[in-house]
């Protein structure tokens, strides 16, 4: 291609494009995947009703998901809170009545490849982990739920999966140097009987390794359950903070060598590894009511590449207009992945997509368009929004 110069055309018109040209070369020949994570929370009660509001395909919330799914077009998506039917291949469902239809005037979308399985959430242990002296309670489930695999999770791809391993049974005690929740008078919160059978997964942790254009990646996804709704012996803070540590141990080679999957196999990553750590991590980088440092075990890893900040102009718009809470936290307002209670909480960075070091990531943001922009009203389908970061090597 030979291109002309008019005396008459400035410079740094000249400049800009070449600088076009070149970067749609390296575009072209530079492969990108886009990750995200979101938490659909639709706040379903009954087992069974999310698979009938599948079935319908008119179901207004659904129709927002796959709106927000459809503008955004993720790769490989982890869907949190997808209720789980172990009666009903809802994956097909949802695929086939709202992500194959144009919602809203989106370009409908195909993944080839899916990935469920069964959570802790819901699942009754037989134990009173509760303390409250009754058993069978929604929180004497191995993870709180109101039936077996509420708040399960749904993973789809365009790219095929190449390994799995699950980490569902996998029990707190086993992690060395485990958080112990203790009572004000510095007994265990846990009797030890019942200490000993504790599983660390409020839902489980997932490795699903995914052939890419980028070569193998494992997406390791999780969803650690909220540091709140408890007492003063912070049991699941504690939690929280150690569902979070276990994806820091499991891609670090010298800490991991404890770990164990649902088939005993043992170990984490190899060195090497490319990876995406990505779910609703329930723990914002300053604010909240997080155990210590928890996410910062996982954004201050070396292995992991957090420079790029996930962020929109509806987070920074939300601050101003609710007030409240929001104006009393030292985080940045525009990385804010949640819209919570205005007066006690506040909207926090809670939903994260961070990949591996040796990947870059090219961009990343969060779905959460202004007032005056298009999808604004889609995503009160939820109280979290779509966090994706496009990655490359």
């Amino acid at each position: 291609m030979m291109l002309h110069i008019n005396s008459l055309v400035p410079y740094r018109f000249f400049a800009a494009l070449l600088c076009a040209l070149f970067a749609a070369n390296v575009s072209a020949e530079t492969p990108t995947v886009k990750f995200a994570t979101y938490n659909i929370a639709m706040g379903l009660e009954r087992q069974g009703e999310l698979t009938q509001r599948l079935k319908t395909g008119t179901d207004e919330g659904l129709k927002k998901v796959a709106s927000i799914i459809q503008q955004v077009r993720p790769d490989v998506l982890l869907l949190n809170e997808f209720d789980g039917d172990p009666d009903s291949d809802q994956a097909s469902l949802f695929l086939k009545n709202y992500l194959s239809v144009s919602q809203n005037g989106g370009e409908p979308i195909q993944y080839a490849h899916r990935f469920t399985d069964r959570v802790n959430t819901g699942v009754d242990s037989g134990l009173d982990l509760d303390n409250n002296g009754t058993l069978h309670d929604p929180a004497d489930a191995w993870g709180f739920g109101r039936f077996p695999y509420q708040y399960g999770m749904l993973v789809l791809s365009k790219y095929p999966l190449s390994s799995s391993r699950t980490f569902r049974n996998f029990k707190w005690v086993d992690m060395p140097d485990a958080l112990n929740p203790l009572n004000e008078d510095g007994t265990p919160w846990y009797p030890d009987d019942i200490r000993k059978q504790l599983r660390l997964s409020s839902k489980s942790h997932w490795d699903l390794e995914f052939a890419t254009p980028l070569g193998p990646i494992h997406f390791l996804v999780s969803h650690p359950t909220p540091p709140v709704f408890d007492g003063p012996e912070d049991r699941n803070g504690a939690r929280n903070h150690d569902e979070i540590r276990f994806w820091s141990d499991y891609i670090t080679p010298q800490k991991s060598r404890y770990i164990y999957d649902d088939q005993l196999h043992l170990g984490g990553l190899p060195a090497a590894s490319q990876f995406v750590i990505a779910g609703d991590q329930n723990a914002d980088p300053v604010d909240g009511d997080s155990h210590g440092s928890a996410i910062h075990q996982l954004l201050d890893n070396p292995r992991v590449n957090a420079k790029c900040e996930p962020t929109s102009a509806g987070a920074a718009e939300a601050t101003l207009d609710q007030g409240g809470e929001n104006l009393e936290q030292q985080g940045n307002p525009a990385a804010d992945t949640g819209d919570f209670n205005d007066e006690y909480t506040g909207n926090m960075r809670i939903d994260y997509v961070l990949p591996s070091s040796n990947l870059k990531a090219v961009k990343c943001g969060v779905f959460w368009p202004g007032k005056d922009q298009s999808g604004h009203d889609w995503v009160l389908v939820s109280d979290h929004r779509m966090v994706w970061a496009r990655l490359t090597r």
